[in-house]
């Protein structure tokens, strides 16, 4: 991407431009903060554009286009029904036309879909452009086999110039959108003064507190992985398991995931692990998250059926119609995360080594009984060396 004279990244001068790119449960929910920011403060032109992909819907009888539906009540009746969004958020299906000179995109949809959409997005964006990943997942190098950042993967798609941070933490969407207190983590390294202003357009206190660190890598891994240790969280709750067998799943869980950034990423901060995008996030989505409510339902299922054995086929399809009963259009992250995972730690020969990740994988896609998610809940330890005759 070429340098411009009004560089947003580097001045606070000039106003950024906002755009959303995304208009599902999360990124309406954020369009509720993000919207009011740019409204209210200086550093944001107030007028925020959303990209949505179009759909038609049932309102009040007639069937009306989903952009037409935001833009005249001002709620996503689809994604996030019953919240109101504020006026200057406006839905915009032309993808090219909503990042028309945006100078900071926010990205929240499923990672699938960015290949098809970087291009247009990149060609429209201002030079000077800079993003914010909202989404939860990994990528992977065609040449290496090993995990890349989903922000990483943006940078790379947009221009050697750009940016990408990522906001991750303990939030449930539909809290977010209801006022109630939560946190979050802005994981960038923009450099002053971009840095604080890509927090202030997502910090709204007291209701949604920002806080920003410069591990983007700790923060993004996980947010990509917390969505398998809910798979697992699921299965607990699905057997009938209580709080002891899910605080030792959540234990076990930040350990492999600590364990997985530190191995394939440099520069990961241990204190990330404690930060909302860590550890609170981890809990969130193990007790509420759809990974979590979809994993349930699949080990009910698996009851139901009396485990009998199941193909990979055959899981994913379970799988899938589990996604669509339940989730109303959105899509399950976990599961393709967890193929990913497993797929690495295999080709990496370490697979022994994620016993928790290993397990979950197993159970939601070679028919493993689900009573045996207990059995991934441990952590290899080297006996001292006083005991280790007996």
């Amino acid at each position: 991407m070429e340098t411009s004279s009004s560089n947003p990244q580097n001045s606070s001068e000039q106003p950024d431009k906002v755009c959303i790119i995304g208009s599902g449960n999360w990124g309406s929910a954020i369009a509720t903060k993000v919207g009011l920011n740019c409204e209210r403060l200086p550093y944001f032109q107030s007028k925020v554009n959303m990209w949505v992909f179009e759909e038609m819907v049932q309102v009040d009888g007639e069937t009306k286009k989903l952009t037409d539906v935001i833009n005249s009540r001002h709620e996503n009746v689809k994604y996030l029904p019953g919240i109101q969004l504020p006026k200057n958020v406006i839905a915009v299906a032309d993808l090219a036309e909503a990042c028309q000179d945006a100078t900071l995109l926010i990205f929240v949809l499923p990672h699938q879909f960015l290949p098809k959409l970087l291009p247009v997005i990149r060609e429209a964006a201002h030079p000077s452009c800079r993003g914010v990943s909202l989404i939860k997942g990994l990528d992977f190098c065609a040449e290496t086999r090993k995990p890349m950042l989903i922000s990483k993967s943006i940078s790379d798609a947009m221009g050697s110039n750009f940016k990408c941070g990522v906001l991750m933490g303990a939030n449930v969407a539909s809290e977010v959108a209801e006022g109630q207190m939560c946190e979050s983590t802005l994981a960038s390294d923009f450099g002053p003064p971009a840095d604080e202003l890509t927090r202030l357009v997502f910090d709204a206190p007291p209701s949604f507190r920002v806080q920003h660190i410069r591990d983007v890598a700790g923060a993004e891994v996980c947010g990509a992985l917390k969505n398998v240790i809910a798979l697992g969280a699921g299965f607990v709750d699905g057997i009938g398991l209580g709080s002891n067998t899910k605080a030792a799943l959540l234990r076990v869980g930040l350990k492999e995931m600590a364990k997985f950034c530190h191995m394939f990423f440099d520069g990961v901060h241990d204190a990330t692990f404690t930060e909302s995008c860590g550890m609170a996030d981890l809990i969130t989505t193990c007790y509420s998250g759809r990974n979590r409510k979809c994993a349930e339902a699949f080990a009910k299922q698996r009851i139901a059926n009396k485990e009998t054995m199941m193909k990979h086929d055959e899981c994913e399809e379970l799988w899938k119609t589990i996604e669509s009963d339940l989730l109303n259009g959105q899509k399950l992250q976990g599961t393709l995360t967890a193929e990913e995972a497993h797929a690495l730690l295999k080709d990496q020969g370490i697979l022994n080594d994620f016993p928790l990740t290993k397990t979950i994988y197993e159970i939601a896609f070679h028919g493993r009984p689900v009573g045996s998610i207990v059995e991934g809940i441990c952590v290899k330890t080297n006996a001292p060396t006083h005991v280790s005759h007996l």
